[in-house]
């Protein structure tokens, strides 16, 4: 008798007690967490320059191998220069014999100066002859401006790249003839090394944003040039960050967006002009959000996200959350959970809402995981 009492003093737990489940739960509080939306896109040269006839001329000789990365200044076309050089020719001589008619001219004007001061001619005379020096000048200075046109359509003769970039198409062959005043386009050079990438947003999730900074629910970024990452066609992620340039104004009345450019290092040229892609940034720092392990969260009938909460009691209820982003293994709650509250993290098939179960596990904050998990 004295061995059963003793057994019954001990028993410190109820059956029940010993039927609840034993579940892992952590504790969420409000952490800040980057705010990031996804964009579609294309990409676009940094500089575009279209190389077109500046004279009227035959092709001789093309410089260039198509497709080949160009230097600036970096020889293109020779055109017939021929003619171009007997105009030069031509326009020399003229500054040549204006310029010996002002030295003339100037000889008379101070000749006839001393000679009028003394009346050996007449005040008239002396005019005319001051008249004359002035009418050589200027003579002269068109002569000097027709020997400087003379030599730039020269020049232009010799077609070069504008800037640095990769050569396209050539437009024109050896024997060809262009004209200046049809612009005739010979070739297009362009740069795609950094390379811009052209997104739209629509204008109701701008609005949004705005709205959400003005309430206080998200902080604005305090980096003035916020990182943006790139998907590419097949799906993988571009290796290298861009910077966000500028954000449009203007809505697009035709589809309601607005333009957003960001600019890409591209120094092995992954990156061609017009591929399609979809980039991400950050648009601000929501300050109140709490991250939930994925596994932790599941969704009911109506498509809604939905976790496990254990009360002070034990006592297992169902919380519907507002979660549509992930963030590394974790999504990202905006609304559903208080501050402090214990999420069940596994054994979700087994319990139900309503249902008593036992911690298993210390509380422990997601904070800190995530922190764990990124290494600090």
């Amino acid at each position: 008798m004295l061995l059963a009492l003793s057994g019954c003093g001990k028993q410190t737990t109820t059956p029940a007690q010993h039927a609840a489940p034993a579940v892992d739960v952590i504790t969420v509080h409000p952490t800040s967490v980057p705010v990031s939306i996804e964009l579609p896109g294309r990409t676009t040269p940094y500089l575009v320059a279209q190389v077109r006839a500046r004279v009227d001329g035959v092709v001789q000789q093309r410089s260039y191998t198509e497709g080949a990365d160009l230097r600036a200044g970096q020889a293109l076309y020779r055109i017939d220069d021929a003619p171009y050089r007997a105009t030069l020719a031509n326009a020399q001589a003229a500054q040549q014999k204006a310029a010996a008619n002002l030295v003339a001219a100037n000889a008379q004007a101070e000749r006839y100066k001393n000679l009028v001061a003394g009346n050996a001619v007449s005040k008239q005379a002396y005019d005319n002859a001051v008249a004359a020096q002035g009418q050589a000048a200027a003579d002269l200075a068109a002569a000097q401006a027709g020997v400087q046109t003379a030599r730039i359509n020269l020049g232009y003769t010799n077609v070069t790249s504008p800037i640095a970039g990769r050569s396209s198409v050539s437009q024109v062959t050896q024997g060809a003839y262009v004209q200046a005043s049809a612009a005739t386009l010979m070739t297009t050079v362009q740069q795609i090394d950094p390379i811009y990438v052209d997104l739209s947003q629509s204008s109701v999730a701008g609005l949004q944003l705005r709205q959400a900074i003005a309430s206080g629910e998200l902080r604005p970024d305090s980096n003035a040039q916020p990182a943006v990452s790139l998907k590419l066609e097949d799906g993988s992620t571009y290796p290298l960050q861009g910077k966000l340039q500028f954000t449009g104004i203007t809505v697009d009345q035709a589809t309601g967006t607005v333009g957003v450019r960001a600019v890409f290092p591209n120094p092995q040229h992954v990156l061609l002009p017009g591929m399609f892609v979809h980039a991400s940034l950050v648009q601000g720092v929501n300050t109140k959000a709490m991250l939930v392990p994925a596994g932790a969260v599941s969704h009911n009938q109506q498509g809604q996200a939905t976790a496990l909460v254990v009360d002070a009691g034990g006592k297992v209820a169902q919380r519907i959350l507002q979660a549509d982003t992930l963030r590394g293994r974790d999504y990202v709650v905006t609304a559903g959970l208080q501050d402090g509250e214990r999420v069940i993290v596994n054994s979700l098939q087994s319990v139900q809402p309503g249902m008593q179960v036992r911690v298993a596990a210390a509380p422990s904050t997601v904070a800190a995981a995530a922190d764990a998990a990124n290494g600090h």
